[in-house]
């Protein structure tokens, strides 16, 4: 018996020892700062996993950031630090998540008595304690990435590159009775190339009993304050709320936090985000806030959920924290930080197929669409809203019929897809989102949506797959769910109540598309859902706003390409062109007839694909004419040519705004074509204008070659600050571009 409890005892602790010692040993030639800009050039410092010399510690790195863990008496982060700037994120010792089971909270990981929290000294790590009521720490493994989407784009596709990088599994097991069994491993991921880490947590229910999952706090960092005010809160009330920080303070900079739960209908993840929150810390006793209201204390979580029962043999997974640490409070900087983070990690997202948007009441259409995309070089279709397509309908007839249609686009050389709608429709008492206030249908987001645990939403499911496993389709673009609505049924099959319907119909939601992503189908989806292998979402416009003259939806087309492209790369977004009535509006809001607007529907073409962005051409047809036909093959040409520049990272110049130019400049130091300028005029005359153009971006540091739309090559040298000026002429409510060498 004593033999038996002593071999137990070693083998649950003999993993670290064995692991520890054959990790490189972190010396002082790890620390050095990187000598080339990250966001430039790929860092030639490979994410690294090493232990300290006294064997205390475990360290990640990939030379442009760095965490520590501290491994007994239980793991702790002791350091996180940004080598790049040499910033300390770090200012005290928490543990490293909470777990809610049956009701009740548990920390995993952590050391106990630090006494000053406004920083951290390394001799004072050795006289902090455990506790025994927590998850000990016991054991790692090591692993290389493992990516959450598979799959092999049939599109074009800027990055096809996989990232590389590490991962560590760090287990948890705890003493108590009740959680026997329980086991819980925190993973980290770390990227070659980028100053980012991936935090998620794994529950794994090896035990004999099923547990209720309240709630998972996959991350605690006891963060450093970016400013100190001595009073903050706004009014009596919020002074009651210990946890709420002090209104208009400002929450930490230098890391910039993105997970895989995200949904707001929004187009934009800060307002999407629905994991992170910055806290006050009252233990942290001498920060300048007499109310303790820093915001310093940052937790990632769900607000609803997941409220799950996790049964023996069952395994759960938390939401995925992107911690990317930041090296600039400069608006463009950290937007192309954000952007290089999803090529790198998310490569389908800069898959970018050259579609229309087909409105057909009949087959013979979309054979007509499917030529007309051969003779002018686009390579996709897609059935519109309003068009004849029902992938509800899993009839034998209907499979046979999309089926076809798939056959003779894939014979021409053309990818079909089409539009599918979830939310915003009432299915039935039974199958909508019940509300948890008046224990009824309605109050979901959008005032009725079905629910996907239900009957229905499962069904649902099943037919979209039917549907692409029996056609061959190759895009899906989905309308909803949107909001993440709770749902309050007890009756659903997909989830068992309140609790733990919003996660569970996020999986559901996230399954599915993994399923499409393996299959190679490209994905427009209405969310930031990207995370999770969607493609692309709307760049974020007014429809109402496409009623509007021709003249306004072109200077408010490029208002919105250069307020949607701060943190999304040109393929992430769509735009809109309708070429026949939409919403509302005349004759002088439409295309319509083509071959009577050719000016118009260049100018907006051009500004769409001379920003990357792909726009949702929406209507019958693609021309009218053979001049029409002529422009359009004309313009699809040119933007195949610049391709890869064009879509690549976008600069703003200046802003549309009616009065004078603007424009913007796309940016990539790995091709040829170092920088594309495209500068637009909205004047009813040619102004001339000496353009400053910032080529830090293109790699280029002595000099240019600037072509004005590819011809008549000049030489320049570049000022100190990488900048050069350029005086060219833009004709009268038209358009140049400039090619940079």
């Amino acid at each position: 018996m004593h033999f038996r409890f002593l071999f137990l005892f070693l083998t649950a602790f003999l993993p670290v020892y064995m692991h520890a010692q054959k990790l490189p040993v972190w010396g002082n030639t790890n620390t050095v700062q990187p000598e080339t800009d990250w966001l430039l050039h790929t860092s030639e410092q490979k994410a690294g996993i090493y232990q300290s010399a006294d064997g205390k510690d475990i360290i990640l790195s990939n030379g442009l950031l760095k965490r520590v863990f501290r491994i007994s008496p239980n793991l702790a982060c002791i350091d996180f630090q940004n080598l790049i700037t040499g910033q300390q994120l770090l200012r005290a010792v928490k543990p490293e998540a909470r777990v809610t089971i049956d009701g009740k909270d548990w920390q995993i990981g952590g050391l106990y008595g630090q006494k000053e929290q406004a920083y951290l000294k390394y001799e004072w790590i050795d006289g902090l304690h455990a506790q025994d009521a927590d998850f000990q720490y016991a054991g790692y493994g090591i692993e290389t990435l493992s990516q959450p989407v598979h799959g092999e784009p049939r599109t074009w596709t800027l990055n096809k590159k996989q990232p590389s990088g590490k991962q560590i599994n760090f287990l948890f097991r705890s003493k108590q009775t009740a959680l026997q069994g329980i086991e819980i491993t925190i993973q980290y991921a770390l990227y070659d190339g980028l100053p980012l880490l991936v935090k998620s947590l794994q529950i794994e229910n090896k035990g004999t009993h099923t547990i209720q999952l309240n709630r998972v706090v996959s991350e605690i960092l006891a963060a450093v304050e970016e400013e100190s005010a001595v009073v903050g809160a706004s009014d009596k009330e919020e002074r009651k709320d210990p946890t709420k920080p002090a209104a208009g303070m400002q929450v930490p900079q230098g890391l910039y936090i993105e997970t895989n739960y995200a949904f707001n209908n929004a187009m934009r993840y800060p307002l999407s985000d629905q994991t992170t929150h910055w806290k006050t810390d009252s233990s942290y006793t001498s920060q300048v806030n007499y109310d303790y209201k820093t915001p310093c204390l940052l937790e990632i979580y769900p607000v609803q959920g997941p409220g799950i029962q996790l049964k023996p043999g069952e395994k759960f997974q938390s939401v995925r924290s992107h911690e990317l640490l930041m090296d600039s409070y400069d608006r463009e900087r950290r937007g192309l930080a954000i952007r290089k983070m999803y090529r790198t990690i998310a490569p389908w997202v800069t898959a970018n197929p050259i579609f229309m948007h087909l409105v057909s009441k009949s087959d013979e259409e979309v054979r007509n669409a499917i030529d007309q995309c051969v003779a002018t070089g686009y390579e996709a279709v897609i059935l519109s809203f309003g068009s004849h397509i029902n992938m509800e309908d899993s009839s034998e007839q209907n499979l046979k019929r999309w089926k076809m249609l798939a056959e003779y686009a894939h014979r021409k050389g053309i990818l079909i897809g089409g539009y599918s709608l979830f939310s915003s429709r009432r299915i039935s008492d039974s199958d909508d989102v019940i509300s948890p206030v008046t224990g009824k249908p309605g109050g979901a987001f959008f005032g009725n949506a079905p629910c996907f645990g239900s009957r229905w939403g499962l069904g649902y499911r099943d037919k979209i797959k039917l549907f692409f496993t029996r056609t061959g389709f190759d895009i899906w673009e989905n309308d909803g769910p949107y909001p993440g609505d709770v749902c309050a049924s007890t009756t659903h099959p997909g989830h068992k109540g309140l609790e733990d319907s919003q996660w569970k119909q996020m999986e559901i939601q996230k399954e599915l598309y993994h399923w499409l992503n393996a299959r190679g189908v490209y994905i427009n989806a209405p969310d930031w859902y990207f995370l999770d292998g969607t493609n692309k979402t709307g760049i974020g416009y007014r429809e109402v706003n496409f009623s509007l003259p021709r003249e306004d939806q072109k200077i408010l087309n490029r208002q919105n390409i250069y307020d949607g492209t701060w943190n999304m790369a040109p393929s992430m977004g769509w735009g809109f062109v309708p070429l026949t009535r939409y919403q509302g509006g005349g004759p002088e809001a439409i295309l319509e007839p083509l071959k009577e607007h050719i000016a118009d529907y260049r100018q907006l073409m051009m500004q769409y694909y001379g920003a990357g962005v792909q726009a949702c051409y929406r209507g019958p047809r693609l021309y009218d004419s053979e001049p029409t036909r002529a422009m359009v093959a004309e313009v699809i040409s040119w933007y195949k040519k610049y391709r890869e520049i064009l879509n690549s990272d976008i600069i703003h110049l200046r802003r549309a705004d009616g009065r004078d130019w603007d424009g913007i400049l796309h940016v990539n130091p790995d091709l040829p074509v170092k920088g594309l300028a495209m500068l637009y005029n909205p004047l009813d005359k040619p102004i001339t204008r000496n353009i400053r153009l910032p080529l830090y971006y293109t790699g280029l540091s002595q000099q240019v070659t600037i072509s004005e739309k590819g011809v008549h090559p000049v030489l320049k040298k570049l000022d100190r600050d990488h900048s050069v000026q350029f005086t060219l002429t833009i004709p009268a409510a038209s358009y140049t571009w400039l090619e940079l060498r």
